[in-house]
């Protein structure tokens, strides 16, 4: 065999590996991905200058990532907006009842599903103050967690309290900023 048949009968194999790892991957693997791939299965990894040759010679493109629709909706509509912080990372307080710390944490169980849990947290005490459990996401979740805290507090409300979260979704929204 001539040189150029072997290095052509060389790329098809190695092509061949390469397509089962963009296969796996769906098209959304670029060279260093495959790079990365490559290191775990081989054991003398492939230059990255041939990955790139091989893909170009075989035509596998990564497939770029979209947009995200909601993000752009987002902004377009500035439904959601991002609130001051005025705890300023000062997570030592003295006096119960003036600033609580809120946020959902995703628990999952059985079979691959998942139960999400909005806890309202004082940090004086570093007491669990309000809870809600539910299977979705939907915005009641935060606002029974509230209901719950406004039940705890009985109307003693001090003159300075505030309620520190991260800027998710629900904490950002036009909804519950006003609550």
């Amino acid at each position: 065999m001539e040189k150029h048949a072997l290095r052509e009968e060389s790329d098809y194999q190695d092509y061949i590996l390469l397509k089962s790892i963009y296969d796996e991957a769906k098209g959304k693997i670029g060279y260093r991905g495959f790079y990365m791939a490559l290191v775990d299965v081989l054991d003398k990894p492939m230059n990255h200058k041939k990955i790139l040759r091989l893909m170009r010679k075989f035509n596998l493109y990564a497939k770029v990532r979209r947009a995200n629709p909601y993000r752009q909706i987002e902004k377009a509509t500035e439904a959601h907006r991002r609130i001051p912080n005025h705890l300023k990372r000062e997570f030592k307080q003295d006096e119960p009842g003036k600033v609580f710390l809120t946020d959902i944490t995703y628990l999952p169980y059985r079979g691959g599903q998942t139960a999400y849990l909005s806890c309202v947290k004082d940090v004086a005490t570093r007491e669990i103050v309000a809870y809600e459990l539910s299977t979705t996401l939907k915005m009641s979740i935060v606002y029974k967690a509230l209901e719950k805290l406004e039940a705890h507090l009985d109307k003693n409300l001090h003159p300075e309290a505030m309620i520190h979260s991260d800027q998710g979704v629900h904490y950002t929204h036009l909804n519950f900023s006003s609550v």
